[in-house]
């Protein structure tokens, strides 16, 4: 099949902006710290002052979420990211340990590309921007094409900043015309040297399968386990201040309420009493049938949006200024949407004999999907906690927090990111909240702290000690290896 015009004009501009992205970070990998971090306050604070006009119009383009949270996103993006990396050393010497005879050496691994989703879209582009600039680095992103607008509004106040900073503005810059061919041009073009993916499961595989070394996040929306020693009614606001916060959009989002028995009526009780709708069984199959699409993807055109809007697209009534919608559950697989991955104020339902049946089903949705990356807990009770902090196959168990914010460090004193890895778990690369550490290499310098005659002596008195070993004979051997070595090389 032939490229259309579009196409091939895609892949040139891709080309030429990888070149003008090698060009500027060539000449920026030579500041020092000062310089350095002078860049990143100059970005964090044009952004931070576009934070409402940028959520704005990332809502327009999308009708993803709410703008007033978005709001916040792109402040916790640009101002509470800024707060926690400022201070980080990255560039030069980073560690000197002359006990040990090493100097650790940052090094930015160059150019960075960067591909950005539609839910978060203005909050992440500016988090990678002040990361990949905090590590030395040049970014270049491929914006989703649902969200382009927005994404290119973000990168141009962006470009603004570096300008008035005294830098190349090619440090930062986005795919005009966001192909496929083009994104796959660009994770595959021998000077990008690694690539920040966060969207659709399908995209980060296509990024760890591109050849570059690639840093993604699987699939998120963990359980959220409420055992009977909780504050059940503050269990549930922090769930539902989690899920509707812009309409559980962020990945670490509650996807169930997986709950004991002996305490489930409190537990309906408080979801009701709190905006929360317990969908019929009749309800709950016609909900059901359209949350996901085709390929048992989310539907797209239910993802951010409010309860009230998807009880209506299923036919639904619900009473007026319901908040989330839950569907009791006993099953869990790829067949069940209520045990799967839900950007939006939707929740299953699962109630177990106790609190080990409850681990074991926690266990099972993860393993469904979203291993690897966060679930949360509301307990008091510390030997609980632990058991799931020991059992879980995530990167971050929560507790006693809403798991959107605390993932992402909001709530948390977790590294403030919006790319959380989600470790081997979930297929990734790391399991860390991803920040500017992860886009440098450390060069070490290491001094020689011993002789072989040193080695060769420690070994024969350890070996002393072994009655079965002829020190004799080793030493001899070990003597003629020596004379060979010299031989060889005269």
């Amino acid at each position: 099949m032939e490229l259309c015009d579009t196409d091939l004009i895609s892949i040139q501009e891709t080309r030429n902006l990888v070149q003008s992205a090698v060009k500027a970070q060539e000449a920026y990998q030579v500041y020092d710290q000062a310089a350095v971090d002078r860049v990143v306050a100059a970005v964090a604070k044009a952004t931070a002052a576009e934070a409402e006009s940028l959520a704005k119009l990332a809502y327009e383009e999308t009708g993803f979420g709410k703008w007033e949270d978005k709001v916040i996103k792109n402040l916790f993006a640009s101002e509470k990211v800024y707060g926690y990396i400022r201070d980080i050393k990255t560039i030069g010497i980073l560690k000197d340990d002359t006990a040990k005879g090493i100097i650790e050496v940052g090094v930015p691994v160059g150019v960075v590309a960067g591909l950005i989703p539609s839910t978060n879209p203005t909050s992440t582009t500016i988090f990678k921007s002040l990361i990949a600039l905090k590590a030395g680095c040049a970014v270049i992103f491929s914006p989703h094409p649902g969200a382009k607008k927005a994404i290119t509004a973000a990168v141009h106040c962006i470009r603004t900043a570096l300008e008035g900073a005294g830098t190349s503005p090619d440090l930062v810059s986005a795919l005009p015309t966001p192909t496929r061919e083009a994104t796959d041009t660009l994770m595959k073009h021998p000077k990008v040297s690694l690539i920040l993916a966060t969207g659709g499961g399908a995209m980060v595989k296509a990024a760890y399968s591109s050849g570059t070394p690639a840093i993604g996040v699987g699939p998120g929306n963990g359980p959220s386990f409420i055992e009977r020693s909780a504050d059940i009614p503050l269990a549930v606001k922090r769930i539902f201040d989690s899920k509707t916060f812009d309409n559980g959009t962020i990945c670490a989002s509650e996807q169930s309420i997986v709950t004991e028995a002996c305490i489930k009526k409190a537990v309906m009780e408080a979801v009701q009493n709190q905006g929360g709708y317990f969908l019929p069984p009749g309800e709950a199959e016609k909900v059901e049938k359209i949350l996901m699409g085709p390929g048992g993807t989310m539907n797209a055109r239910l993802v951010g949006r409010s309860a009230e809007y998807i009880a209506e697209a299923a036919g639904v009534s619900v009473p007026k200024g319901t908040r989330v919608l839950l569907g009791e559950e006993t099953r869990v697989g790829p067949q069940y949407p209520y045990s799967k991955e839900k950007l939006m104020p939707v929740l299953g339902f699962y109630v177990e004999e106790n609190w080990e049946r409850a681990c074991e089903r926690c266990i099972e949705i993860l393993n469904g999907e979203g291993a690897g990356h966060t679930m949360s807990i509301h307990s008091q009770d510390e030997r609980i906690i632990r058991e799931f902090g020991l059992k879980k196959p995530v990167s971050r168990l929560i507790v006693n927090s809403p798991a959107a914010l605390a993932g992402i460090g909001a709530t948390t004193n977790l590294l403030p990111s919006l790319t959380l890895g989600c470790g081997a778990a979930g297929g990734n690369a790391s399991s860390d909240n991803i920040g500017p550490r992860h886009l440098i290499n450390i060069r070490r310098v290491a001094y020689g702290v011993r002789e072989i005659e040193d080695i060769r002596r420690q070994d024969r008195v350890s070996s002393s000690t072994d009655p079965d070993v002829n020190v004799e004979a080793l030493d001899m051997l070990v003597h003629k290896i020596m004379e060979r070595l010299k031989t060889d090389t005269l």
